[in-house]
């Protein structure tokens, strides 16, 4: 074996934790670069020096590790994916608080599980604040954060049938199939990922790419048009401007923007390594089908409510004013539904039109739907609520024809019943997750309507939630330690779901 074959084999042995330690060690070269080109040097040195400690401790670790084999359990993956969103932003924050000295490290710690965890909510919601390395390094770290999860869906939760695949898998949450196909010698889960990582980052780092070069085409500076990729695609909402209402890209940037953030309705857009619901592609995929309906009748819906207030002041006539009204909401609903949580421009233009506003009600329950299974979305997901749909409605068909046979086939009479049975599951665990949350926030010192738009940003990982929801934006620097530190845990338990907490604290599991 030649040397190159050897240390990439033992590359590949190591723990997965220790893996991504060293990916995301080398990935502050990054920011390092960018400081060192606009002349920011403390921020460059700060990034520099601790990729270059990072890189250090990885090897040190990886020559203890030399030759080790540890045993795998069938949920030592996801144990090393929740430690990562737990462990790693400790790093993040690292280089974080070294260039920005005036804040501290429990708002670095926090600003860090949002980005990793794409949530998007930020500390400092004056963007000068924050230098544009450090803006950069935000955004990086949430696309960095949306790439796990894409790899992880396939790679780690779809084997145990955990974020969204228990819907429709024949086995319990947590464990594998029973089959034949099942019985063989298990795949390398560290194997799996980079197989996976290989087919699915070139799509990811190629859609980033071309996005960035679009909106710089529509007039976004460089750094601007690269956050806002790297956030469409991470559903991250990160913004080092305050958002993309306040860049010049205008109605044909934000088109290209919406076009973009497709790929989070169903994973079917962009693969096929974990198809869950449908052989059929994007036609019948009922997750893509439910979040364009839902896209085009909120925006309706909202638009006729406008109408009739703007009727109401005579300002019907200003036809051009309803059309940025009806486009600005359709961006928005899209928005908020794949949990970017980014507002159009023209967001604004359906409340002076009209004399009305909108209640940020609707953009709380667009988030808790969310976007689709294995995508880099929050939420509920739409898998789940079509099962429930499907549910309904075969009983509602009982009603009327109690012995009829549902003629939905094998895959949806597994969603009418016991898909739509783990659906409501997770619905009831997410609704006390959300009212613990709460509880523990007003505890902490929130009000009523401040810990209810908090635990619902992030449960569902929409941070801009706090700024648009509420009637007046949320200081989250203003928040008390405990509130502060309640939240980084709920966004942790946003993103790897109820589910596969479960799981981990499951000890037959971890004998299975």
């Amino acid at each position: 074996m030649s040397r190159q074959s050897y240390i990439r084999t033992e590359l590949l042995h190591l723990p997965l934790f220790l893996q991504l330690f060293g990916v995301v060690a080398l990935s502050m070269l990054v920011p390092a670069l960018h400081g060192w080109s606009v002349r920011d040097l403390e921020a460059a040195r700060a990034f520099l020096y601790a990729g270059l400690l990072g890189s250090i401790v990885f090897l040190m670790v990886a020559v203890v590790f030399n030759g080790r084999r540890v045993r795998q359990t069938p949920l030592g993956p996801l144990l090393s994916l929740f430690c990562a969103f737990l462990a790693l932003p400790v790093y993040f924050a690292i280089p974080f608080v070294e260039a920005l000295p005036t804040t501290r490290f429990l708002n670095a710690y926090f600003e860090m599980v949002s980005a990793m965890t794409t949530t998007g909510a930020t500390m400092f919601q004056d963007p000068e604040r924050l230098s544009g390395t450090l803006h950069l390094w935000r955004a990086q770290v949430g696309w960095m954060g949306g790439l796990l999860m894409w790899v992880a869906a396939a790679a780690i939760l779809a084997p145990l049938h955990l974020g969204g695949f228990e819907v429709t898998a024949q086995a319990e949450p947590g464990r594998r199939e029973t089959g034949e196909a099942n019985r063989s010698a298990p795949v390398d889960a560290r194997a799996r990922v980079l197989r996976t990582t290989k087919a699915l980052f070139p799509i990811y780092a190629g859609l980033t790419l071309l996005l960035w070069l679009l909106l710089l085409g529509g007039g976004d500076s460089p750094l601007t048009a690269l956050c806002h990729a790297m956030s469409v695609l991470a559903t991250s909402g990160i913004s080092p401007i305050g958002g993309v209402q306040e860049a010049p890209i205008g109605v044909t940037g934000e088109a290209v923007m919406l076009l973009f953030m497709l790929f989070a309705l169903s994973r079917l857009t962009f693969s096929k390594d974990t198809v869950t619901a449908t052989q059929g592609g994007l036609r019948t995929d009922p997750e893509f089908r439910i979040g364009l309906f839902i896209t085009l009748a909120v925006p309706a819906l909202i638009f006729v409510r406008h109408f009739l207030g703007a009727y109401d002041v005579d300002a019907t006539n200003n036809l051009s004013d309803a059309g940025y009204a009806l486009w600005g909401s359709i961006f928005t609903v899209l928005s908020f539904l794949t949990t970017t949580g980014f507002v159009s421009e023209h967001w604004g233009t359906a409340q002076n039109w009209s004399g009305l506003n909108t209640p940020g009600l609707a953009l709380m329950g667009l988030a808790l739907i969310g976007g689709g299974v294995a995508t880099t979305a929050g939420g509920v997901k739409l898998l789940r609520v079509f099962a429930l749909y499907l549910n309904g409605t075969r009983e509602m068909e009982r009603l009327v024809h109690p012995n009829s046979v549902s003629g939905a086939g094998t895959a949806g009479r597994r969603l009418q019943s016991n898909g739509a049975f783990i659906a409501w599951i997770f619905f009831m665990l997410f609704a006390l997750s959300l009212a613990a949350i709460m509880l523990a926030l007003t505890l902490a010192g929130s009000t009523f309507e401040e810990a209810l738009v908090l635990a619902v940003a992030s449960l569902s990982t929409t941070g801009p939630l706090t700024e648009f929801a509420a009637d007046t934006p949320i200081r989250l620097i203003e928040l008390s330690g405990a509130a502060k530190g309640i939240l980084c845990a709920a966004m942790v338990l946003g993103r790897l779901e109820t589910l596969a907490i479960i799981a981990l604290l499951t000890p037959d599991l971890w004998r299975a």
